[in-house]
């Protein structure tokens, strides 16, 4: 019986010892597929915009203002948001949770930064609407942004162009701010929240 078993285990040793063949090396990449792969690489690299909206993660109160038409008296609202990284900290969303017009509401925003086209980017969707608002600006090293975006009009259909700016006016409050055309076509504020940190 352990004679059977040694002369099956045999070639199974003599096989483990013997030289592997050398496989093919991989082909050899050009010069333009390599600056491929590196532009690639470095597209989608966190940079130093990246670990700065990693900063602004944690949770926070918000106090909400808006005005529907200019000159009105504003409607004050309080809310919650919470700020993540996520793909590798790439991305920061934000989770708002708030009332609007006396009804629960809740929104959910992306912030990001292109390496590509060198401009900070964000999404914003939530519970009063199912379209999707998109916008693209600058951020300066201390934090204050300028963006400009657009949402799809429920009434007209049309895009509607809004101009937002954030800024911190101390190491935990951040002030945004959000601007659209008036009934006669002229920028108003029409949003107002105030982030304070936890």
């Amino acid at each position: 019986m352990h004679r059977t078993l040694a002369f099956t285990l045999l070639p199974l040793s003599l096989l483990v010892a013997l030289p592997v063949p050398a496989q093919d090396a991989p082909p050899q990449m050009s010069p333009e597929e390599v600056a491929m792969m590196q532009a690639y690489q470095q597209a989608g690299t966190p940079g130093p915009e990246h670990a700065a909206l990693a900063k602004m993660a944690g949770e926070y109160d918000l106090s909400i203002r808006s005005w529907h038409t200019p000159g009105a008296p504003p409607t004050v609202d309080t809310g919650t948001a919470t700020r993540s990284m996520i793909l590798g900290g790439r991305v920061m969303t934000e989770e708002v949770q708030s009332q609007m017009h006396g009804q629960p509401f809740t929104g959910h925003g992306m912030h990001g930064y292109d390496n590509v086209s060198g401009k900070h980017w964000a999404t914003w969707n939530d519970s009063m609407s199912t379209g999707l608002m998109v916008s693209e600006g600058e951020c300066t090293a201390d934090g204050a942004c300028t963006f400009n975006g657009s949402w799809n009009d429920p009434v007209t259909k049309a895009p509607i162009n809004a101009r937002m700016t954030t800024k911190w006016t101390s190491p935990n409050v951040e002030l945004f701010e959000m601007f659209a055309p008036g009934p006669d076509g002229k920028e108003f504020k029409m949003m107002e929240i105030t982030y304070t940190k936890r």
